[in-house]
């Protein structure tokens, strides 16, 4: 079912049964599912529920590998995740912004020499450039686009059965084995990285008991600061299916200041789908709203359905970045890349630079080119996770605008 319902898979149970707890099956087993800011309160309480175990197998060999930072919990995962967050300072997220802008505009001259253009396969490309190169993660330009589709198809992979689950686990391998090397690379000191860079950072870590990670498992971490990356092609096709559809919204952005940009790239972040759910397992037995959470059972956090809750975002069917953050915002309403504190808690690491960039892209869209959308079937397929529309999103007639020429 959830195959066939893709993103209305949860939402449907939720409504149906009247309540913010309520059980399903999924691949089965007995699943619990919360939703809503209280529940997202409780599902970061790591006192309530832990990490390892609740990731699917079929996760590990695509999206997310196994041994990283997502399945850990206690002092293991905050050494981990403190690693992450310590490559997140203002200084060098604005160096990612302003490799990502460079890569765009060096793009754009061959983008203005073609007949049409799909957005998202050539966002794919500017993004791995960037992310590359931040990381610190050698990238041959006769090597781009393939790395870019083996990120990508790991991505891709997530919700997926048949091909694209088949592609994503090959894609996996293929990433692992190249970052193997890459990380054998640095500790042998054939390769010289900065110590600011991720690829440093990671494969000179040392864990709890003081021992570094094994070349596998940090081949996973760095992957888990290339692919996400990645991802944000997904909410570049979103932002310009928006602009396209308001173009009122797209000039007022042209000359809006930074709130403005923020508020429409929030806007994005809830209104469009992505992540559907987040699971997590009772870490040991208890009650709440007179429902029990016994020991080991999975638990869902339903992601997609709370970012439409009335009660929560007003009209949560109309897209509007007028509306800014939900009443009382307090970390747990608005969480398409989870919930709660970062350092410490489960939140994504990169979730600043997720928003960074698509604020540099949505300048990039309203402000440094023009371009024409041909007719096309706009709408992402809520079936399919993650979604996007067949088309890619295309554009022809691309130019620099005339303010980038200068």
């Amino acid at each position: 079912m959830l195959l066939m319902q893709g993103y209305r898979f949860v939402p449907r149970r939720w409504r149906r049964s009247g309540s913010d707890v309520f059980e399903l099956r999924l691949l089965g087993e007995r699943v619990i599912c919360v939703h809503g800011p209280d529940a997202a309160r409780l599902f970061y309480d790591p006192q309530r529920f832990e990490r390892a175990g609740a990731a699917p197998r079929r996760l590990q060999k695509t999206l997310l590998g196994a041994g990283g930072v997502h399945g850990l919990d206690d002092a293991a995962h905050r050494a981990r995740k403190r690693m992450f967050m310590d490559l997140m300072t203002q200084r060098r997220i604005d160096e990612l912004v302003a490799l990502t802008r460079r890569e765009w505009l060096d793009a754009l001259p061959s983008w203005s020499r073609r007949d049409r253009v799909v957005l998202f396969d050539e966002a794919r490309v500017v993004l791995c450039r960037a992310i590359c190169a931040w990381a610190g993660v050698p990238l041959p330009e006769r090597d781009v686009r393939r790395r870019a589709d083996d990120l990508t198809a790991m991505v891709d992979a997530f919700g997926a059965a048949g091909p694209r689950h088949w592609r994503g686990k090959a894609a996996r391998r293929r990433c692992e084995a190249w970052i193997e090397a890459v990380v054998d690379d640095v500790r042998s000191g054939r390769l010289d990285v900065s110590e600011e860079q991720a690829l440093d950072r990671i494969a000179r870590f040392r864990d709890v008991g003081g021992q570094p990670l094994d070349r596998r498992v940090a081949a996973v971490e760095v992957l888990n600061v290339l692919r996400p990356t990645m991802a944000v092609a997904y909410f570049v096709v979103f932002m310009a299916i928006a602009l396209h559809e308001q173009p009122d919204r797209a000039r007022r952005l042209r000359a809006g200041d930074d709130e403005d940009v923020e508020r429409f790239v929030q806007e994005v972040r809830r209104y469009f789908p992505f992540t559907p759910f987040l699971g997590a397992r009772v870490r040991s037995g208890f009650d709440w709203q007179g429902h029990r959470f016994d020991e080991g059972t999975l638990v869902l956090l339903d992601v997609y359905g709370a970012h439409h809750d009335g009660r929560v975002f007003g009209s949560p069917g109309v897209f509007d970045p007028d509306r800014g953050p939900a009443a009382g915002d307090s970390g747990f309403e608005l969480i398409p890349q989870g919930g709660g504190g970062f350092r410490d808690g489960h939140r994504c690491a990169g979730e600043w630079i997720t928003i960074a960039l698509m604020k540099t892209v949505c300048r990039l869209l309203t402000g440094a080119m023009t371009y024409e959308v041909p007719a096309q079937d706009l709408a992402p397929d809520l079936r399919r996770i993650p979604p996007k529309p067949r088309s890619g999103f295309a554009i022809s007639h691309v130019r620099a605008s005339a303010s980038t020429l200068d």
